[in-house]
């Protein structure tokens, strides 16, 4: 697929990073969607430039490979670009495009499973990244230990036998 040449936001601070963000771009719209998906992760780390390529792929007339790579990409925003990322999959799923409905909801849906799985479970506190979970009263029958652990040590001064190590 040909891709019209992007233009450039002004945010970037060189020609190597521009060189970047088309290549970047570029393999996003790749057959393998492994290459696509791994692009697609990497732009989630430029903040407003992988933004604007991400939200582009997603609302372009783009395969539908391509766009579950961007909406893998938008998932995978950090700080506070992770609000931005989810506007755009509420913005994606009133929009016209079927196949970009369909990547939004199941991206939301994916956002909210991760956020129920993240919740501490029930019965227990959590202090920053510390969980506190409560214990249960119930007792525990102790474990017997074999007879052969609890034999005597031998006796210092005192020659091992064969006898000694059974």
């Amino acid at each position: 697929m040909k891709l019209k040449k992007r233009q450039i936001s002004g945010r970037e601070k060189d020609e190597e990073s521009i060189r970047l963000l088309a290549r970047l771009r570029e393999k996003l719209y790749s057959d393998n969607s492994s290459v696509a998906r791994r692009s697609a992760f990497n732009l989630s780390w430029m903040q407003e430039d992988g933004l604007d390529i991400l939200k582009e792929t997603l609302f372009s007339g783009a395969t539908k490979r391509a766009k579950s790579a961007a909406a893998y990409g938008l998932r995978r925003m950090h700080g506070r670009m992770g609000k931005a990322a989810l506007e755009v999959f509420k913005q994606g799923i009133k929009y016209t495009n079927s196949d970009t409905r369909k990547v939004c909801q199941n991206a939301l849906s994916q956002l909210d499973k991760t956020a129920q799985e993240e919740s501490p479970p029930e019965g227990a506190t959590e202090i920053g990244k510390i969980r506190i979970k409560e214990i249960s009263h119930k007792t525990k029958q102790r474990k017997r230990v074999p007879q052969r652990t609890l034999q005597r040590a031998p006796q210092r001064g005192r020659r091992r036998t064969p006898k000694d190590l059974l």
